[in-house]
């Protein structure tokens, strides 16, 4: 697998079937390891603060998430990506994994509410699948008692998946600091778990394939989401342009 450096974050250049396969082995082999699916938003947030960038980069397995940043790592790297490797999809192709594998997920984060209708729904899409338990985000930072409780919790139910769904960068603030606690594979997936309890619409696919899913959302959460959207893709395409223009000048200095 390839390692591309896209403005700091070091992306894994790969897709669904290598990620999924890299995932299982160490789900089986319980090392500790820790994924995340990584859109622009958390791209930028890592280019404007030193810390989340090392954090992030200590992540195991950061994937190209976001149209966006495939088309990005195809031009400036000439990565040859034909996908995304899309959080929410992610997880469902790894949920079937585990049910027929026979391996238990966590769920971590969110609302209590959202997620007993996403076990609902991952249940009635793999009937096999086992939720080995769940915790809801308590949307503040855990007590040092809560933390211990959380990492036993986790540990005690033997899940080998554990997808954390805190949003951007909690989530990768989190999985990058207790890898080495837990025994099983953390994986960040984003919205992924207010998309499968249906608390949240999807964008349609063609404005997915368009990179436009961010436009859709918008519209959805207009109040929450604007200055997000205006700063980080702002930011993302002043880079993309910037990069744009100077390599042709960095090509003819690697002559």
């Amino acid at each position: 697998m390839n390692y591309l450096n896209l403005f700091g974050v070091r992306y894994a250049a790969t897709d669904y079937a290598e990620a999924g396969r890299i995932i299982l082995q160490k789900s089986l082999s319980r090392e500790p390891f820790a994924v995340t699916a990584l859109a622009v938003h958390g791209l930028i947030e890592s280019y404007r603060n030193n810390q989340l960038k090392e954090q992030i980069n200590s992540i195991d397995l950061v994937l190209p998430d976001g149209q966006p940043i495939r088309w990005a790592l195809n031009v400036f790297h000439q990565a040859d990506l034909r996908d995304r490797v899309y959080g929410p999809t992610l997880m469902l192709k790894l949920a079937e994994q585990a049910a027929r594998a026979g391996l238990s997920i966590f769920l971590y984060g969110s609302k209590q509410e959202t997620l007993d209708r996403l076990s609902t729904s991952l249940r009635s899409q793999f009937p096999n699948l086992e939720i080995a338990g769940m915790q809801a985000d308590r949307f503040r930072e855990s007590t040092e008692e809560e933390r211990r409780s959380d990492i036993e919790t986790i540990n005690r139910s033997g899940a080998r998946l554990i997808f954390v769904g805190r949003g951007c960068p909690r989530q990768e603030k989190w999985i990058a600091t207790h890898k080495h606690d837990i025994r099983g594979v953390l994986i960040a997936v984003g919205a992924a778990f207010d998309f499968h309890a249906g608390t949240v619409r999807q964008a349609p696919m063609w404005m997915q394939e368009r990179g436009l899913e961010w436009l859709f959302r918008f519209f959805q959460e207009p109040g929450r989401l604007w200055k997000r959207y205006l700063v980080t893709n702002s930011w993302f395409l002043f880079l993309f342009f910037k990069q744009l223009i100077v390599m042709p000048f960095q090509r003819n200095l690697s002559k």
